[in-house]
């Protein structure tokens, strides 16, 4: 079935100019660059900016998800408890929110992010120096929607296999580190060496 079908798809809040930031009183806004190199978007870190009174389609919470339709990256996020305070989505974001109860938001995330619907989207990609994915095309992605028993596992190995990753990556990179000492010691032994022996 076509994402549109089970989804209401939204784009994101057109900004005319430049945001600027405000304080306390201001609206937290989701744009592009709220996207860590992880495809994580964090509540926390969030910008406050001034805006004259959005319409209500823009704000999102937590059971939302966000597509990021411009960039190298065409991937989705689905916000969680921690996104507490209703926060502007800004284009080129886009809103995808069920239509039902039977999809679970970070299945959805999941399904948009697997190599089969990224290979949808290099197919559909325009633009050259900014590559795009228009909102008919996201209407047209073709999902499968299992049981919702299901979708929670998936959910679940997914993001067990993520933190696999993510403990194999810190691994790797301590161990390399680790190395690299090694091998300076030995290098500043050597030298130490050397310079006792050309003092005598």
């Amino acid at each position: 079935m076509r994402l549109s079908e089970v989804c209401d798809i939204q784009t994101g809040y057109t900004a005319r100019g430049r945001l600027e930031a405000a304080d306390a009183d201001g609206v937290p806004v989701i744009t592009l660059r709220d996207f860590g190199g992880d495809g994580v978007v964090r509540a926390y870190a969030l910008q406050r900016v001034k805006l004259q009174s959005p319409d209500q389609r823009y704000y999102v919470g937590a059971g939302d998800v966000v597509f990021r339709s411009r960039g190298e990256k065409n991937t989705a996020f689905a916000l969680g408890s921690d996104f507490q305070e209703s926060s502007v989505a800004v284009l080129p974001l886009m809103i995808i929110r069920s239509k039902t109860g039977n999809i679970i938001p970070e299945y959805l995330a999941w399904l948009i992010n697997s190599p089969r619907s990224q290979s949808y989207f290099d197919a559909e990609a325009q633009g050259t120096n900014m590559r795009m994915i228009s909102k008919s095309a996201l209407d047209d992605l073709d999902i499968l929607i299992p049981e919702v028993s299901v979708q929670q596992k998936i959910v679940e190995v997914a993001g067990l296999a993520s933190r696999e990753r993510e403990l194999l990556s810190n691994l790797a990179d301590k161990r390399a580190r680790l190395v690299s000492a090694s091998l300076m010691n030995i290098v500043e032994n050597f030298g130490a060496t050397t310079q006792k022996g050309l003092s005598q």
